[in-house]
């Protein structure tokens, strides 16, 4: 019977075929230095459906080494979706994740796994230093990372990036979409994961060009009201709900009533000093203010409750899959 993999990292790919022999070189030294731990590991790649090479370069490593894994997506999906299915493919108590650019630096491995041994859960990476563009990168990261932080109480530096180390006992349990491979240490931290940061190095891009610029923020800003309503909200939706309706029917009330105020006091008659008092043209501009609103507010609930849908069809997704990967396996 052969032994347990201790070890999974799991690369999400698109496009990196310059890097990806000099990135497996580095995964191998780096796991060759934590000696019966990297020899039983698994080395993950997910090609999100590449298009210049990347997959003969990963099905050559495959053959050179039988630790590499290769999975490869019928059309692109993104990077959530990559490594998603690469924790599915995972069979290591510890699954580190990193990106396929060779930015991030697989010598940091070892101090990740130490670090999630120290009773850790999570450990995120902190590129303290980076090397990339300021107004493109650098800010909207500092700025998404700062309300994050804020909206979320967890105090995370970097969520942004994907040189992260994982026990599989959590990420296993966990169902991520769209954009929330960033917001993982968050989803965890709602059910105590204990989370860590370590400060790791940061390279500049060698080959290609960034696949991620600035128009991911509205994405990213979605994901963020997403992930902070179902992991405060989802157990208790009716004070969520019930807290907005509260509102807007206060706020159609108070407008009701201003309205019968106008009209009456606008026949004839006049209300000195009022502030509820509207001629024709305001009442209109206050009625659409009031309808727009309350659609803002019907789309957002109601977006709110496709994500409740969905993130419960991904978990028993989930569930079947483990099922059926135990009894193949049992």
């Amino acid at each position: 019977m052969s032994a347990p993999v201790a070890i999974s990292i799991v690369v999400p790919v698109f496009n990196e075929a310059e890097s990806l022999p000099a990135l497996y070189e580095e995964i191998a030294q780096a796991l060759g230095q934590m000696g019966d731990e990297g020899r039983r590991s698994q080395i993950i790649f997910v090609d999100d459906r590449s298009t210049d090479g990347s997959l003969e370069q990963l099905l050559a490593l495959h053959q050179r080494d039988p630790r590499v894994c290769v999975v490869r997506f019928r059309r692109n999906y993104g990077q959530t979706a990559a490594l998603a299915a690469g924790f599915d493919v995972a069979k290591g108590r510890v699954i580190v994740t990193l990106d396929g650019d060779l930015q991030n630096d697989p010598a940091d491995i070892p101090a990740l796994v130490r670090e999630l041994e120290r009773g850790f859960d999570i450990v995120v990476g902190w590129r303290k230093k980076r090397y990339d563009g300021f107004v493109l990168r650098r800010l909207p990261s500092l700025i998404a990372n700062r309300l994050i932080a804020w909206v979320t109480g967890v105090p995370i530096h970097d969520t942004g990036c994907t040189l992260k180390a994982f026990r599989r006992e959590l990420i296993k349990s966990m169902v991520i979409y769209a954009e929330q491979h960033r917001f993982l240490p968050l989803l965890s931290a709602g059910s105590g994961a204990r989370i860590s940061e370590l400060v790791v190095n940061h390279r500049p891009r060698l080959y290609g060009h960034s696949k991620y610029g600035i128009g991911r923020a509205t994405r990213v800003v979605l994901d963020l009201v997403a992930v902070k309503f179902v992991s405060q909200f989802s157990q208790r939706p009716i004070q969520y709900f019930g807290t907005l309706a509260l509102l807007t029917l206060a706020a159609g009330l108070l407008f009701a009533v201003a309205a019968l105020i106008s009209l009456d006091f606008g026949r004839g008659h006049e209300l000195p000093g009022s502030l509820l008092s509207f001629n024709d043209w305001e009442m209109a501009v206050v009625t659409i203010l009031c309808l727009v609103f309350n659609a803002f507010v019907y789309f957002a609930l109601l977006g709110l409750l496709g994500e409740l849908a969905v993130k419960a069809s991904g978990m028993h997704r989930r569930s079947t899959l483990d099922r059926i990967l135990n009894e193949l396996h049992g």
